[in-house]
């Protein structure tokens, strides 16, 4: 682990410049393996609330990957690094190896932390005035508008936010955006999910019945109607705590888990056994294989300056936004607005001119559609909505040397962009694209980072760091 130390800069640092701080967010920088590229940083979050960005450290995007079921870690050929300097964050605090009492409420306060953290980050390390590019997935959804409003706002030539990305987001309405849509998700993959024919027309049905057709019928068109889509029914759990009807996505997942028991929402494709990760488990899912979690050995955690015995989990037992509040009280609560709903993301996109966000297929629990009916009930540059569907080929160019970390190529997805905004999907990726299509995602950085066009994700092209298809 050594040579690791020598390459990277990981370790705690104080949120704000107060001399009594006593809150501090873990970070792992690693600059790039361009010694003279652009001074850029591009910092990656995972989501939650209250999971790990070491997640994607270590199984989607970082130096080396160590995936589930695997004896040890390999080189990543999609390292991003190749591409620019990149830190990974763990965020708010209650999160990994953050230090402090967690005491937030919602999303205002969340970016309020992140752009006081990195202001300390940016005078330790000497890069400020370096260009920002903020990218995540999940809840980052959230995160990461909030958090590039808030760097909007500072307004500092300190502090230059560049471009956002967010891969699999929730970003609306979760009942427009994941029970709507869990039906027509099932009917398309029913094949791969083993959902029988009797079940299928009783979901159906119920999809009808809960008025979620007419919605999808009407709103999910290219250009949609020029008006707010309807509020759906609430169908949070009763005071009896049963499942509502109209929760087809909670319906669709019993019945996929019935036939298939070792069924991922996170990557509908996963079938039995199970995998151990390094990573610990996450939430209930069973954990096969007793690793030690790779971020609680004690060589791993002296390398990474935080404090020898810290009990890091891969996502908080705990809330992190305890001082939140709400009738339907659940383990996290953030009574934030969804950012598609608001302005804030909107705000974003018609500042920056660069915002992007896609979806693996493959994942049922933020579905492409889900997040399309989303991005539809959204204003900005003078539009709702997509005018075109975002259906344009997306090329991941081939690369010859794997190097035991492989990739798909060739057409693999779909893209589209109007007026600032990128939407692409990948249709054998699920919840972590970076982790399950590196090729696409690694695509994704080179746009987003202005290396290429979106128009280039079309073409049958070399990545811009090295040949791959000659």
């Amino acid at each position: 682990m050594q040579n690791v130390a020598l390459s990277s800069a990981p370790g705690l640092l104080p949120i704000t410049s107060a001399k009594n701080e006593t809150r501090e967010y873990f970070f792992w920088f690693w600059p790039s393996l361009n010694q003279t590229g652009p001074k850029e940083v591009a910092i990656w979050f995972n989501g939650g609330p209250g999971c790990s960005s070491l997640i994607g450290f270590l199984t989607e995007n970082g130096p080396f990957t160590w995936m589930d079921g695997t004896p040890k870690p390999v080189q990543n050929t999609y390292d991003w690094r190749n591409l620019t300097n990149v830190m990974w964050v763990e965020q708010p605090i209650g999160v990994g190896f953050t230090q402090g009492t967690p005491n937030i409420t919602n999303e205002l306060e969340v970016g309020e932390q992140l752009v006081s953290f990195y202001e300390q980050f940016a005078e330790t390390f000497d890069v400020k005035g370096w260009d920002i590019y903020l990218t995540g997935e999940s809840y980052a959804g959230f995160y990461l508008p909030y958090i590039g409003n808030a760097f909007i706002k500072k307004n500092s030539s300190d502090l230059p936010l560049k471009g956002v990305h967010i891969n699999d987001p929730i970003l609306g309405d979760g009942i427009a955006q994941q029970a709507a849509t869990a039906v027509p998700f099932a009917q398309y993959w029913q094949g791969l999910l083993g959902i029988n024919d009797t079940v299928m027309e009783n979901l159906t049905a119920t999809h009808e019945q809960c008025g979620y057709k007419s919605v999808l019928d009407k709103y999910l068109t290219f250009p949609p109607p020029q008006e707010k889509f309807p509020v759906l029914k609430d169908i949070s759990a009763t005071e009896t705590n049963t499942t509502d009807p109209c929760d087809t996505l909670s319906r669709v997942v019993g019945e996929a888990s019935t036939v298939n028991a070792c069924f991922n929402i996170y990557r509908i494709s996963n079938t039995c056994p199970p995998l151990g990760s390094v990573l610990g488990p996450i939430a209930s899912d069973y954990n096969p294989v007793p690793n030690e979690i790779f971020f609680n050995r004690s060589d791993v955690q002296e390398l990474l300056h935080v404090p020898q015995g810290w009990a890091w989990d891969v996502c908080s037992p705990d809330p992190v936004f305890p001082n939140a509040t709400d009738k339907n009280s659940t383990r996290n609560v953030d009574l934030s607005d969804p950012p598609a709903h608001n302005g804030v993301l909107q705000n974003v996109i018609e500042k920056l001119g660069r915002v992007i966000i896609g979806s693996g297929n493959l994942d049922a629990l933020l579905n492409t559609n889900g997040t399309l009916l989303a991005l539809q009930n959204m204003t900005w540059n003078g539009f709702q909505g997509f005018k075109d569907y975002p259906g344009h080929g997306f090329f991941s160019p081939f690369h010859a040397d794997l190097s035991g970390s492989p990739s798909g190529a060739g057409y693999v997805g779909k893209w589209g962009h109007e007026r600032g905004l990128t939407f692409y999907q990948i249709q054998l990726a699920g919840h972590t694209v970076p982790g399950d299509a590196p090729g696409a995602s690694y695509s994704i950085m080179e746009v987003l980072l202005g290396r290429i066009s979106p128009e280039d994700l079309g073409k049958n092209r070399n990545f811009t760091t090295q040949n791959g298809n000659g």
